[in-house]
């Protein structure tokens, strides 16, 4: 078989086998009375300060039962490097250890391990780390994603996917997750508290196969993966970015140039996705209105492109933006907003804890197809296009089991995932 005829065979028989999403104990539970209260004990913060932050939370969408790390209980907080990596550790290995209990998967087995944190990098890596755990071979190929901020997890997908086409009859691991321990904001500069309101303990564990024998156990096989990186523009690059404010505190600064980033990033991204599964219908009336617009008139609105058309379920970990410029539904937008909601914004992992809320809602039918898309410092935005090879349904893992009935919840009173006075500068 030819080389080119090979990598084909691969990309046709690649498949994402099985995911697991962490579930912190109930012991690192926080309710946003909780949070503000430690806020006010543990940080010499200004009535002002803690004001805006009690509104961030208010308007934040999340819900009573989100997860923060049990260091922050004690004062002062223990936030030493031991409680840092026991936080990874925690997450990571509980994760890994259900996906490979789950599947029967043994750890000499997997060819390719690749891990994104965005903001805690250390010595060994994190990949290094689930090497030395899990015993893995001596030429397993590892990598370790850091400062890539919320679309990392998607972006390790899509490098699992290119390595699987040149690495035959192998599995590759892909672990997301976000360490909170040691990244807390202890200051009062308005654009980095934000991180201390939304961000909350949260991992996935994703298990990815181009073995062809995988193909009838797998849940989903990966159709495509597009990347857009925006990095060049200094708008982009600078718009999320560390640093430290006037006073010295270490922190994730949010500018307001973050929304007209976004949008441009998620338009560039979608005209490459659109390209790839819009139907043929959308393709004439969004050509047609491009023309129109060009030649006849500056008045007439931009046609935004139905891709509810092409997509069964979409799944992102910003609501707020997709819905509005989309113009999608509340059902569409339900798993994101209730992932929100029970599980706060666990970065990279987030549109993984709205698969899973899909999947314990019985939604996901063989043959639907599932959108995944995240945008994140850089600036990047990531999407996943992936079809279900089966019929999903509600697995004892899924860490939405013993409470989906409950969902969804009234979210009135929220605004969503960015609950300050930004809004986009134009529509997709």
């Amino acid at each position: 078989m030819a080389s080119n005829d090979l990598q084909k065979f691969i990309a046709s028989h690649l498949s994402l086998f099985t995911n697991f999403i962490a579930l912190p104990p109930a012991s690192q539970m926080w309710s946003k009375e909780l949070t503000m209260e430690i806020a006010r004990h543990q940080f010499a913060l200004s009535k002002e300060a803690l004001l805006f932050m009690e509104k961030l939370l208010e308007k934040s969408g999340l819900g009573p039962s989100t997860y923060l790390p049990e260091a922050f209980r004690t004062y002062p907080p223990n936030e030493c490097m031991e409680e840092v990596r026991k936080e990874s550790e925690t997450v990571i290995f509980g994760a890994v250890d259900d996906v490979l209990a789950k599947t029967g998967v043994k750890g000499k087995d997997i060819g390719i391990v690749i891990v994104n944190c965005c903001l805690f990098n250390t010595a060994p890596s994190l990949s290094a780390m689930i090497v030395n755990r899990y015993k893995l071979g001596d030429k397993v190929v590892s990598y370790n994603l850091s400062g890539m901020g919320c679309s990392a997890g998607l972006a390790a997908i899509g490098l699992a996917k290119q390595l699987l086409q040149v690495h035959g009859n192998s599995y590759a691991l892909v672990v997301s997750t976000e360490n909170i321990t040691g990244n807390r904001y202890q200051g009062e500069d308005r654009s980095m508290i934000l991180i201390n309101c939304l961000f909350r303990i949260g991992g996935a564990a994703i298990l990815l196969s181009n073995r062809p024998s995988d193909r009838h156990a797998a849940k989903y096989q990966l159709i495509h993966a597009v990347h857009t990186n925006t990095a060049a523009s200094d708008s982009s690059y600078n718009c999320i970015s560390s640093v430290e404010d006037s006073e010295g505190h270490p922190g994730v600064s949010i500018n307001k140039s973050l929304m007209p980033v976004a949008i441009k990033t998620i338009e560039a991204n979608l005209t490459t996705l659109g390209h790839l599964v819009l139907p043929i219908s959308e393709k004439i009336l969004f050509i047609a209105n491009y023309i129109a617009r060009h030649f006849h008139s500056e008045n007439i609105k931009p046609y935004v492109p139905d891709f509810m058309k092409a997509i069964d379920h979409i799944i992102t970990h910003v609501a707020r933006v997709m819905e509005r410029n989309l113009k999608l539904s509340k059902i569409d937008m339900e798993a994101s907003r209730m992932t929100l909601y029970r599980f706060g914004n666990t970065s990279s992992s987030s549109v993984w804890y709205g698969l899973a809320y899909i999947e314990a809602k019985g939604r996901v039918k063989r043959g639907d197809r599932v959108w995944q898309i995240a945008f994140g410092s850089g600036f990047k935005c990531n999407s996943l296009i992936m079809k279900a090879m089966r019929d999903v349904d509600l697995e004892e893992n899924n860490p939405w089991s013993d409470e989906i009935d409950g969902f969804p919840v009234d979210l009135k009173s929220a605004d969503g995932a960015f609950p300050y006075d930004l809004e986009p500068s134009k529509q997709i």
